[in-house]
């Protein structure tokens, strides 16, 4: 509280001063409204001036200068004052005393501004001090906050409230705060100026739950049913606390997906969205969505939001798992290898998620099926037989792909057993048929003759031909005397294969054809069986004759009417004999077909044959049975129907 004692010292103090026009009043001073306000006031002017009338005052509001008719506060020669201040001005002070406070009595807000002191001491001593107080009239307490609270930094709060009434006294006290748990309260009184202020702290420890929450601070004055309250939002700073952002999820490929981040934070912060280290989007806000479309494989990961706003960084993950068929897998390179050597194949391949391998070579499964992006297959100690196609398959629940390369082994000539000599209606005939890989080189030998076949020739027909990796030579021998011998000789052929990994000499064995022997045995068996069959039915006929007519041959004339002559013969022509049994059947265009056989059986029914000479002695008998009727037994012939028959078996 203000009392006018406190101005004894300082009017002594501008008594002493130099003797001139001077006032001193508190620039600032405020009041709660409808309270009362004292301003304090004490003023000075030259010490030559004696005022012979006594010393006048007058309070100007808003300006000093008479002329532009300013509303008078107070006047101490009349009454007079402005409408908004009768009744509520009072002068405190003794103007004789230099001493010109005055006091307001039940402020409003249309009371605020500047007040100006005219001391008037007779004549032309009148005069207006520039210096001012300048008054605010309050309808709630000021509370003291920081330019910035920060969470978890100690905070204090300060409520002041003027002071500045001898009539009342005030009481401040703190609303909303149950919610402290750490919360402290201390009073303060201060004197500045001749104004009084009285304030209280509350102390506690911000935290980001209370950000937005309101405190709120109350002036009571006792006796009176004034109350002045002020609420306030804390606007706590935090650094983000919390990052949401989408659960880690699978598409898939070719999908659209939205990737959304939320922060938790005071201010709002920058938030990224991050791939790797690539940025994708940013924006300073409290939450961002990033759009994916057409996502493809590329974009499978790990993505990022981060969230900065000065105070602290804060992040939080999710993985967008992208499905999709397996690639075209990687394979070597289609490559030639010799026989015997090691073959390593890899094959690789992306797939989510992640595919099965498989190998097959030929279509058939060769090694094991891995679960995995790379699978290597070893290939050791190559054969012929593994020569080929080999596909990598790769599969997983979306789809499937493959890739082939080709494994060519390259080996060094072998025969087959088609390899022979073989008698045919021109001659001798042979066939060598081998396999190898460069395609082997075919040359036929004649020891005998001292004669290397490699082309054709007028005394030999020589063909070869080739099919992949097998290749097929025939040679003719046209003459018997090409056998190499003088018609009685055996057959003397060799065949040389070769290629850049080696060659092989064999000799070819004479084979006879098995439709030549099955004919001749067939032939013979057939004629004997025939000749049997007729002599069996011929007897059987004569048998029954005898016994129904008692003379046979008589009634086997009289039946016919002419006689009839009954004939059976296996013939066999010799030369259309040989014609079937040496004749060569040629299948198609490839030699190895030469060789194949119409019957079954094995090669050993092949007898080997010594010459064409030899073929041409054997022959084969054919037996003729001829019936002739009307011939007796001594030779005389018979005409009519004499009762008797003749047979007649002939042996050509």
């Amino acid at each position: 509280m203000w009392y006018p004692e406190l101005l004894l010292p300082i009017l002594l103090i501008i008594k002493d001063a130099s003797a001139q026009w001077n006032v001193w009043m508190p620039r600032d001073i405020s009041a709660m409204t409808n309270s009362c306000v004292v301003i304090p006031c004490t003023f000075m002017y030259p010490s030559n001036i004696r005022p012979s009338r006594g010393v006048h005052g007058i309070w100007y509001f808003g300006q000093p200068y008479p002329q532009f008719f300013p509303p008078v506060v107070f006047k101490s020669r009349t009454d007079i004052v402005n409408e908004s201040y009768k009744g509520r001005t009072k002068l405190l002070g003794d103007l004789n005393q230099r001493n010109c406070t005055l006091r307001i009595s039940n402020v409003g807000a249309e009371h605020s501004g500047r007040y100006y002191f005219r001391a008037d001491l007779g004549g032309a001593n009148i005069f207006t001090y520039p210096d001012f107080s300048e008054l605010k009239v309050l309808d709630q307490p000021n509370i003291d906050i920081p330019e910035e609270i920060v969470s978890n930094e100690n905070l204090d709060l300060t409520c002041y409230a003027p002071d500045n009434c001898p009539d009342m006294s005030p009481e401040i006290s703190w609303l909303y705060t149950d919610y402290l748990l750490d919360a402290e309260f201390s009073s303060d009184y201060v004197e500045e100026g001749n104004t009084a202020v009285l304030s209280s702290t509350l102390s506690f420890t911000p935290k980001p739950i209370h950000n937005g929450m309101l405190l709120g601070c109350r002036v009571h004055f006792p006796n009176t049913s004034f109350i002045y309250e002020r609420l306030v939002s804390l606007d706590i700073k935090y650094s983000p606390r919390s990052v949401w952002v989408n659960v880690s999820r699978e598409v898939m490929e070719g999908s659209s997906v939205s990737l959304y981040c939320e922060v938790d934070s005071n201010p709002p912060p920058r938030i990224s969205w991050m791939f790797g280290d690539e940025e994708l989007l940013w924006d300073t806000a409290l939450n961002v969505s990033l759009q994916l479309e057409q996502v493809g494989s590329l974009q499978d990961g790990v993505y990022t939001c981060i969230a900065d706003n000065g105070y602290g960084t804060m992040n939080s993950s999710m993985y967008l798992a992208v499905k999709y068929p397996p690639r075209e897998p990687w394979v070597n390179s289609s490559i030639t290898v010799q026989e015997g050597s090691t073959l390593v194949l890899h094959c690789s391949t992306k797939g989510n998620p992640p595919p099965t391998l498989t190998w097959l070579k030929d279509g058939v499964l060769v090694g094991t099926i891995t679960a995995e992006e790379v699978s290597v297959l070893e290939l050791v100690e190559l054969t012929p037989q593994a020569d080929g196609m080999y596909r990598c398959l790769a599969e997983n629940e979306h789809g499937r792909s493959s890739s082939s390369l080709n494994v060519t082994v390259e080996f060094a000539p072998v025969f087959l057993e088609e390899s022979k000599c073989t008698v045919v209606r021109e001659g001798v005939q042979c066939v060598c048929v081998a396999l190898g890989n460069p395609e082997p080189i075919i040359e036929f030998h004649l020891p005998d003759l001292n004669i290397t076949v490699n082309d054709t020739e007028s005394r030999f027909n020589y063909y070869t031909h080739t099919d992949g990796y097998t290749a097929t030579g025939m040679i003719k021998l046209r003459e018997k005397s090409n056998n190499g011998g003088n018609g009685g000789g055996p057959v003397n052929v060799h065949c040389r294969v070769s290629n850049a990994y080696g060659s092989e000499m064999v000799r070819l064995e004479l084979q006879q054809e098995k439709k030549y022997m099955m004919a001749v045995v067939v032939g013979t068996i057939g004629g004997v069986a025939v000749i049997a069959f007729i002599i069996a039915a011929v007897r059987y006929v004569g048998r029954n004759n005898k016994k129904e007519n008692g003379n046979p041959g008589q009634d086997l004339v009289s039946k016919l009417e002419n006689p009839s002559l009954f004939y059976s013969a296996v013939k066999k022509d010799k030369q259309n004999l040989r014609k079937k049994v040496l004749k060569t059947e040629l299948l198609g265009s490839k030699f190895n077909s030469i060789l194949e056989e119409t019957s079954t059986g094995d090669d050993g029914d092949y007898q080997p044959v010594a010459s064409m000479a030899e073929l041409e002695k054997q022959e084969l008998n054919y037996a003729a049975l001829e019936f002739i009727g009307g011939r007796s037994r001594n030779g005389a012939s018979v005409q009519g129907d004499d009762g008797s028959d003749y047979t007649e078996i002939k042996a050509k």
